[in-house]
């Protein structure tokens, strides 16, 4: 049975150590330690903060439930769903949900109805979407790896695409990634971060199988159109965040954050492996790490950015 856990049952838990480059000052807040908040869970992912309620929505995978936790109620149920993995809000703070049995992507409105966003292009039902990021213009950016399909794939590749809510239309603008997962924009928009586990023989072109793991900077133009790619991160991740620095936390062997550039800044060990996390709390410079059957947190020294024209 889920354990009903508060903050202050685990306040005490010191379960990290940080490990930081020689010339870089930490980038946890002074003498903070990771804190498990909640456990007993399959698979835990996409962890999403809602301001108005002070509450954490994220999903556990294989019980095909999202979940919610805040410090005065603890752990509950927030709504069943269809193997949802990422989460993210959209600029008017309605939850944005990948669904993997569902092979769609989602919307949840104020009264609690879904809306499917969509769930196929160009007629072909989608892999299994996994990780989404939100742009100024409303825009949805999500990767699309088959880590959730079931049966036989529909498309003939893994990639990562574009959908206009308004139009519903859908457009494809990475297709050279093995295994696509996390996604993030940088605070200005101005870069886009997107994770490749690197190669899988589920893949359907044999040239993939072998591709390295690496998180990829690509430029984005001011409208919105994906530029050229600027480095790679030899280091995969699953899902990830930045702060309002522009610092990119990954997840990767523990949480591993590096600078705008790339450049490796320091690694928070968890005891569980993370899957993903995001920032939240009232000034939004707790981290929570969503990892395996747990749910973990930790103070920072910088609060995490909003998405650009975020309404919440």
């Amino acid at each position: 049975m889920l354990k009903q856990l508060g903050l202050s049952l685990v306040a005490s838990i010191a379960l990290a150590s940080v490990l930081h480059a020689a010339d870089a000052e930490s980038l946890v807040a002074p003498g903070a330690k990771v804190q498990k908040l909640a456990g007993d869970m399959k698979f835990t992912e996409g962890p999403a903060w809602f301001p108005a309620t002070k509450t954490l929505v994220f999903s556990d995978i294989p019980n095909s439930k999202l979940m919610q936790w805040s410090e005065g109620k603890g752990l509950s149920v927030f709504r069943p769903s269809e193997q949802s993995n990422g989460n993210i809000l959209d600029l008017q703070g309605r939850l944005i949900s990948c669904q993997h049995a569902g092979r769609n992507l989602v919307r949840t409105e104020a009264d609690g109805s879904l809306t499917v966003l969509a769930d196929k292009f160009d007629g072909k039902r989608f892999n299994s979407p996994n990780d989404v990021a939100v742009r100024s213009d409303g825009t949805l950016w999500f990767t699309d790896p088959p880590w959730g399909l079931t049966g036989p794939a529909d498309l003939p590749g893994h990639w990562v695409f574009k959908l206009d809510p308004k139009t519903k239309t859908v457009e494809p603008v990475v297709k050279d990634l093995a295994m696509p997962n996390g996604i993030n924009f940088s605070p200005d928009e101005s870069r886009i971060y997107i994770a490749d586990t690197g190669g899988h023989p589920k893949h359907p072109d044999p040239a993939f199988h072998k591709l390295p793991a690496g998180v990829h900077c690509y430029e984005v133009s001011k409208d919105g159109k994906l530029g050229k790619k600027l480095f790679t991160i030899k280091a995969g991740s699953d899902g990830m965040t930045v702060d309002v620095k522009g610092n990119l936390y990954t997840t990767h062997g523990g949480v591993t954050i590096y600078n705008a550039d790339g450049k490796f800044l320091e690694k928070i060990e968890v005891p569980e492996g993370p899957a993903n996390v995001c920032f939240g709390g009232d000034d939004l410079r707790t981290l929570f790490i969503t990892a395996r059957t747990s749910l973990y947190s930790i103070r920072m020294q910088n609060p995490g950015a909003k998405p650009v024209g975020a309404k919440w």
